[in-house]
Order: structure tokens, then sequence, then C-alpha cells
């Protein structure tokens, strides 16, 4: 089991940045994979990074790339946002699964609640 809480979301204006955070308990939270997942208004889910076990391995959405980073330490997985655009706007929420990174959602056993990022124009 692997408890998820994400938390730095805010509102932000155009070329911002923001460090989103989810901080994982559980016994099983080292032996997973994390990634981050966000959900614009009236669209679905998309994948936007995604990083291994021991943190050797990372890959973002093309939408992300070089804005984008994520990593993680002992407990916690993060996600620095640089360079925010209006299209940012979204709930994030960050999961856990056994196994490699994965960009399919539901490979991902364990999800956070979300938090929400509002990038202005």
């Amino acid at each position: 089991q692997v408890q998820l809480v994400e938390s730095g979301g805010g509102l932000v204006q155009a070329g911002a940045s923001l460090r989103l955070a989810c901080a994982a308990s559980g016994r099983t939270f080292r032996r997973s994979a994390m990634g981050w997942v966000r959900q614009a208004p009236g669209k679905e889910r998309e994948f936007v990074a995604a990083i291994s076990r021991l943190g050797g391995n990372t890959f973002n959405a093309d939408s992300v790339k070089g804005r984008f980073t994520i990593s993680r330490d002992i407990n916690t997985v993060y996600l620095q946002m640089n360079s925010l655009i209006p299209e940012d706007t979204a709930v994030y929420y960050c999961a856990a699964r056994s196994g490699g990174p994965s960009r399919l959602q539901y490979e991902y056993d364990y999800w956070g609640q979300g938090t929400e990022v509002t990038v202005s124009s």
C-alpha cells in the first residue's frame, strides 16, 4: 500500500515557476515508480512525467519537455515546473506503481487526491 498527498499548487502568472510535492507513505514506496498526471478543465487526464524507483530513469510528455523536471527523494516525489503557460492549468495528480515508470495511466495502482495549478495570462 502507498498513500500519496500532493501539495504546492496555486495561482501564478504565465512565466512563473511552481514546485509540486507528493508525500508518500507506505512500505512499498521505495519499490514504486512514480508519475505525475494532470487533468485540465473539460479534458481527459494526460501523462506529464514519470520516474523510476531509484530515480535514474525519467521522461516527460512532449508538452512539458524542457520546462518540467521530475525528481524524488526518500519519501517525496517532486515536479519542478518552470516557464508556466496557461495551458498548464490543471489538477495535478501523482501516482505510484510497482515495476518501471510508465506513460500509461492505467498501469498506476495508487493515486493522490490532486493539487490545483492555475496559470493566468
